[in-house]
């Protein structure tokens, strides 16, 4: 006579299995009677005039007309005094400068942040505590000063 080819472990989980499957069954028979007993409806969503979700429709008063010919697409036109002159060469300190290693540091003078500067963008041989000009460069790492002069 054959062994049952069903081992105790089988019988379980195919237990497990079919009572999952009937919660779940119960669970969709009991939303789709509340539904029937909620009369609501889908709840509503308003926008109000600044642009949140709210549950009361919207005051008409406070709507704003706008003409279509108000609006400008693109960016607008630029006049002759708009623009700001802008000067690239900027004024600082010599904070550190190694000529050993090839690098140093310069402070800025109008917003004290420091940058870093290499040999390479030297025009003028500087030392510590120098007032220097140059200007700024993306780098690597951020901002370098390029085209160091002493003042």
């Amino acid at each position: 006579m054959a062994k049952s080819q069903q081992t105790y472990n089988k019988t379980e989980k195919e237990k497990k299995r079919l009572k999952k499957r009937e919660e779940k069954q119960k669970k969709k028979v009991a939303r789709k009677a509340a539904a029937k007993d909620n009369d609501e409806g889908i709840p509503f969503a308003y926008v109000d005039f600044n642009g949140n979700l709210v549950d009361t429709p919207p005051d008409p008063s406070q709507k704003v007309q706008v003409d279509a010919e108000d609006i400008v697409l693109g960016i607008p036109k630029k006049e002759e005094g708009d623009e700001e002159e802008f000067d690239p060469v900027r004024n600082g300190k010599v904070s550190y400068f190694d000529f050993s290693k090839g690098f140093g540091f310069i402070i800025d003078s109008e917003n004290q942040e420091k940058y870093f500067v290499h040999v390479s963008g030297l025009i003028d041989e500087i030392n510590e505590n120098d007032k220097v000009s140059f200007e700024l460069e993306k780098g690597m790492k951020g901002m370098n000063a390029v085209r160091v002069k002493k003042i």
